[in-house]
Protein backbone atom coordinates (compact mmCIF):
# COMPACT_ATOMS: atom_id res chain seq x y z
CA UNK A 1 0.00 0.00 0.00
CA UNK A 2 2.86 2.40 0.82
CA UNK A 3 6.20 2.49 -0.98
CA UNK A 4 9.23 1.39 0.97
CA UNK A 5 11.22 4.27 2.44
CA UNK A 6 14.42 4.81 4.34
CA UNK A 7 14.92 7.05 7.34
CA UNK A 8 18.35 8.58 7.64
CA UNK A 9 20.05 10.66 10.34
CA UNK A 10 23.20 12.77 10.08
CA UNK A 11 25.01 15.13 12.37
CA UNK A 12 26.83 18.12 10.96
CA UNK A 13 29.71 20.07 12.48
CA UNK A 14 32.35 22.37 11.02
CA UNK A 15 34.79 19.49 10.65
CA UNK A 16 32.50 17.12 8.80
CA UNK A 17 29.40 15.01 8.88
CA UNK A 18 28.64 12.19 11.26
CA UNK A 19 26.65 9.56 9.44
CA UNK A 20 24.61 8.70 7.62
CA UNK A 21 22.80 6.39 9.98
CA UNK A 22 19.90 4.42 8.47
CA UNK A 23 17.20 3.33 10.89
CA UNK A 24 16.67 -0.44 10.61
CA UNK A 25 15.28 -3.17 12.83
CA UNK A 26 17.21 -6.20 14.11
CA UNK A 27 16.85 -8.02 10.79
CA UNK A 28 17.81 -5.04 8.64
CA UNK A 29 14.36 -3.83 7.55
CA UNK A 30 13.79 -0.09 7.27
CA UNK A 31 11.84 1.39 10.14
CA UNK A 32 10.58 4.79 11.18
CA UNK A 33 12.02 6.67 14.13
CA UNK A 34 10.53 6.41 17.60
CA UNK A 35 11.95 7.31 20.98
CA UNK A 36 13.60 3.93 21.61
CA UNK A 37 15.20 3.79 18.17
CA UNK A 38 16.46 7.35 18.44
CA UNK A 39 17.90 6.71 21.90
CA UNK A 40 19.57 3.56 20.56
CA UNK A 41 21.10 5.53 17.66
CA UNK A 42 22.44 8.13 20.11
CA UNK A 43 23.87 5.48 22.44
CA UNK A 44 25.33 2.98 19.97
CA UNK A 45 26.16 5.18 16.98
CA UNK A 46 26.51 8.88 17.77
CA UNK A 47 28.28 8.83 21.13
CA UNK A 48 30.90 6.24 20.04
CA UNK A 49 31.44 8.17 16.80
CA UNK A 50 31.93 11.42 18.73
CA UNK A 51 34.47 9.68 20.95
CA UNK A 52 36.23 8.21 17.92
CA UNK A 53 36.44 11.68 16.33
CA UNK A 54 37.58 13.21 19.64
CA UNK A 55 34.70 15.68 19.68
CA UNK A 56 35.11 16.40 23.36
CA UNK A 57 33.78 19.96 23.11
CA UNK A 58 30.28 18.78 22.16
CA UNK A 59 27.77 18.43 24.94
CA UNK A 60 26.52 15.13 26.25
CA UNK A 61 23.50 15.38 28.54
CA UNK A 62 23.85 11.91 30.07
CA UNK A 63 20.47 10.41 30.80
CA UNK A 64 18.65 13.68 30.18
CA UNK A 65 17.08 14.58 26.87
CA UNK A 66 15.61 17.60 25.17
CA UNK A 67 12.12 17.26 23.75
CA UNK A 68 8.76 18.98 23.62
CA UNK A 69 7.54 16.84 26.53
CA UNK A 70 10.81 16.33 28.39
CA UNK A 71 12.54 18.06 31.28
CA UNK A 72 14.22 20.58 28.91
CA UNK A 73 11.92 22.32 26.42
CA UNK A 74 12.93 22.11 22.79
CA UNK A 75 12.64 25.45 21.00
CA UNK A 76 10.11 25.81 18.20
CA UNK A 77 11.32 24.14 15.02
CA UNK A 78 12.89 26.49 12.53
CA UNK A 79 14.35 25.01 9.36
CA UNK A 80 15.98 28.41 8.77
CA UNK A 81 18.30 27.74 11.71
CA UNK A 82 19.15 24.09 11.23
CA UNK A 83 21.98 23.46 8.75
CA UNK A 84 20.71 19.95 8.15
CA UNK A 85 17.41 21.44 6.94
CA UNK A 86 18.56 24.57 5.13
CA UNK A 87 21.58 22.90 3.54
CA UNK A 88 22.29 19.19 3.84
CA UNK A 89 19.03 17.47 2.96
CA UNK A 90 18.26 19.70 -0.03
CA UNK A 91 21.81 19.38 -1.32
CA UNK A 92 21.92 15.60 -0.94
CA UNK A 93 18.43 15.16 -2.36
CA UNK A 94 19.42 17.15 -5.47
CA UNK A 95 22.18 14.59 -6.11
CA UNK A 96 20.99 11.15 -5.00
CA UNK A 97 18.26 10.73 -7.62
CA UNK A 98 20.43 11.59 -10.63
CA UNK A 99 20.96 7.94 -11.57
CA UNK A 100 17.37 7.03 -10.60
CA UNK A 101 18.05 4.38 -7.93
CA UNK A 102 15.53 1.57 -8.30
CA UNK A 103 15.97 0.01 -4.86
CA UNK A 104 16.30 1.22 -1.28
CA UNK A 105 19.85 -0.19 -1.00
CA UNK A 106 20.80 1.77 -4.14
CA UNK A 107 19.27 4.92 -2.67
CA UNK A 108 21.10 4.37 0.64
CA UNK A 109 24.35 3.86 -1.28
CA UNK A 110 23.80 7.13 -3.20
CA UNK A 111 23.04 8.99 0.04
CA UNK A 112 26.21 7.65 1.68
CA UNK A 113 28.37 8.47 -1.34
CA UNK A 114 27.02 12.00 -1.79
CA UNK A 115 27.50 12.79 1.89
CA UNK A 116 31.09 11.52 1.75
CA UNK A 117 31.71 13.63 -1.37
CA UNK A 118 30.78 16.97 0.23
CA UNK A 119 33.94 19.09 0.24
CA UNK A 120 35.28 20.28 3.60
CA UNK A 121 35.29 23.87 2.31
CA UNK A 122 31.54 23.66 1.72
CA UNK A 123 30.94 22.46 5.27
CA UNK A 124 33.10 25.29 6.60
CA UNK A 125 30.92 27.79 4.71
CA UNK A 126 27.78 26.16 6.10
CA UNK A 127 29.20 26.47 9.64
CA UNK A 128 30.06 30.14 9.01
CA UNK A 129 26.56 30.76 7.69
CA UNK A 130 25.06 29.09 10.75
CA UNK A 131 27.20 31.26 13.05
CA UNK A 132 26.05 34.34 11.10
CA UNK A 133 22.40 33.31 11.54
CA UNK A 134 22.89 32.75 15.28
CA UNK A 135 24.62 36.11 15.63
CA UNK A 136 21.72 37.81 13.83
CA UNK A 137 19.22 36.14 16.17
CA UNK A 138 21.20 37.22 19.21
CA UNK A 139 21.40 40.85 17.99
CA UNK A 140 17.75 40.97 16.93
CA UNK A 141 16.50 39.15 20.03
CA UNK A 142 14.94 36.34 18.03
CA UNK A 143 13.29 38.32 15.25
CA UNK A 144 12.76 36.85 11.78
CA UNK A 145 15.83 36.52 9.61
CA UNK A 146 14.30 37.39 6.25
CA UNK A 147 17.26 39.51 5.14
CA UNK A 148 19.54 36.50 5.59
CA UNK A 149 17.30 33.94 3.97
CA UNK A 150 16.04 36.11 1.12
CA UNK A 151 19.26 37.97 0.32
CA UNK A 152 19.11 40.10 -2.78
Amino acid sequence: MHPEKCTVWCGLYAGGIIGPYFFKDAVGRNVTVNGDRYRSMLTYFLLPKMEELNLVDMENFGEQFISRNGPVSWPPRSCDLTPLDYFLWGYVKSKVYRNKPATIPALEYNISEEIRAIPAEMLEKVAQNWAFRMDHLRRSRGQHINEIIFKK
